[in-house]
């Protein structure tokens, strides 16, 4: 069968390449972090530019270094905190072009080509309900994309001056329907944060989702907005 590549054709089965503006990571998101039963609670942010306390939710008092506080790698509750945080100095809003080629497979191997000149290729999303996995079923070599197992999704290549990917987070939905596990596939470089909660289920990392380098997972009704690094 010939295959047709075109400036990103929806239409078009197999393969599509395009340039794509997307914004950088949204200036107000805010993370919610509880506290419950006075225990000590974790939740990852970037806490670089700096963190506000923008609206307590608890009755007990939110006070900095006793109810809550910041390290490394995001903020931290205690005593019955529950509280919703935001940037201090979010980062200035700009657009950025990504080069994207969109793969497809219904269930057999697809051979998508591109030029990447030795460039290297991530998935930015995963369209199918079948799991997109790197080195199972998904992958690139030389001047290649391949899918296979029913896996669709849109594949970002890097720049091709040496630059690397577009640095900006990238925002994924993944939903637990009927309580069953979903896998979410997307090449994950730093780290997975929760940005929002769709469900009325609790979405409790490491209990009802996750992630690893190949994607995020959901279990147990968990639905969410994920921000992904």
């Amino acid at each position: 069968m010939k295959k047709v590549c075109a400036l990103f054709l929806w239409g078009v089965p197999v393969l599509a390449v395009a340039q794509v503006n997307a914004p950088a990571a949204e200036p107000s998101a805010v993370v919610r972090c509880e506290s419950e039963e006075s225990r000590r609670v974790h939740c990852p942010m970037d806490v670089a530019r700096g963190v506000q306390l923008v609206r307590q939710l608890s009755d007990h008092a939110c006070i900095r270094e006793e109810g809550w506080g910041t390290d490394d790698d995001g903020i931290w509750v205690d005593r019955g905190c529950r509280a919703d945080f935001a940037l201090l100095h979010p980062p200035v809003s700009r657009k950025v072009t990504r080069r994207v080629v969109r793969c497809e497979s219904r269930g057999r191997t697809e051979r998508c080509p591109v030029l990447l000149r030795g460039a290297a290729v991530r998935l930015l999303r995963q369209q199918s309900a079948l799991p997109c996995k790197e080195g199972r079923t998904w992958g690139y070599g030389r001047n290649e994309v391949w899918v296979s197992r029913g896996c669709k999704g849109q594949f970002e290549v890097a720049a091709e001056d040496g630059s690397g990917f577009v640095d900006a987070p990238r925002q994924v939905t993944c939903e637990s329907k009927e309580r069953l596990r979903r896998e979410c596939g997307v090449t994950v470089e730093r780290r997975v944060t929760l940005v929002k909660q769709l469900s009325s289920a609790p979405c409790e990392e490491g209990t009802s989702w996750g992630w690893d380098r190949t994607g995020v997972w959901v279990d147990d009704g968990c639905r969410a907005q994920f921000s992904v690094d």
